[in-house]
């Protein structure tokens, strides 16, 4: 793990220590869990078993997402780390409860503390062989959770000398083309789907075939097919 990572990490650990879910939270017993474990999400600094803290941040009815959010990060963000995060759908499900929170109003030290772990897991996911979370599912939680594509998908443009992000870039195109190939962006969003569909083809076209060409014959011709009209893909 990059030491950027492990500084994020702990920073965030730091600085979200103590905090707990809103005394008034609650959620339903037969539904998502027990009364003593609603009470676990109240007391700051207990460490949450793996179950619980998936329920936790599976769940979309929280009165108050934001505390909750709080709560859970340093546990949350280590086990997006280690690939241990097990979202209800893709990972945008799991952008629901950072979208809640509107972190973004968070204290200053909150928001950086949370964005610089964001920052460095992504390069961490381009870059690091071991990396236990593909690209392709890194960037969706990400866009989701900043409500932004295009910076994401800069970085990814820039590490494309680097052999690694090439290889995540072929097995992310492999994922995300049939989708693209009927304008269809690869996964739900609540935020911009509109224009991040046609934002992500055309970073498609203008770093794919490149790296397709030297790895993927079969691939590269489909991602050539994103440059024509609609209705003219099928005749090709």
């Amino acid at each position: 793990m990059s030491n950027r990572l492990d500084a994020a990490l702990a920073t965030v650990a730091a600085t979200f220590r103590g905090m707990t879910a809103h005394r008034q939270e609650s959620n339903c017993e037969c539904h998502w869990g027990s009364a003593e474990e609603l009470a676990l999400l109240k007391t700051p600094d207990v460490p949450l078993d793996d179950d619980l803290l998936r329920r936790t941040y599976w769940a979309t009815d929280w009165r108050y997402p934001s505390p909750l959010l709080r709560r859970i990060l340093p546990q949350l963000t280590q086990a997006l780390v280690a690939g241990e995060v097990k979202p209800m759908a893709g990972m945008e499900s799991l952008g629901w409860l950072f979208t809640a929170s509107h972190w973004p109003g968070w204290p200053t030290e909150q928001r950086d503390a949370l964005r610089e772990f964001l920052d460095a897991w992504w390069l961490h996911v381009l870059v690091e062989p071991d990396a236990k979370v593909a690209a392709h599912e890194a960037l969706t939680l990400l866009a989701e959770v900043t409500a932004t594509l295009t910076p994401w998908l800069t970085i990814w443009a820039d590490l494309l000398v680097d052999g690694v992000a090439r290889r995540r870039l072929i097995t992310a195109v492999d994922e995300w083309v049939c989708d693209l190939m009927v304008d269809k962006l690869p996964w739900w969003s609540s935020h911009h789907e509109d224009t991040w569909c046609p934002a992500l083809s055309l970073w498609v076209l203008r770093h794919a075939p490149a790296v397709l060409r030297e790895h993927d014959a079969s691939l590269y011709d489909q991602v050539r097919l994103l440059s024509l009209p609609y209705a003219d893909r099928w005749d090709r």
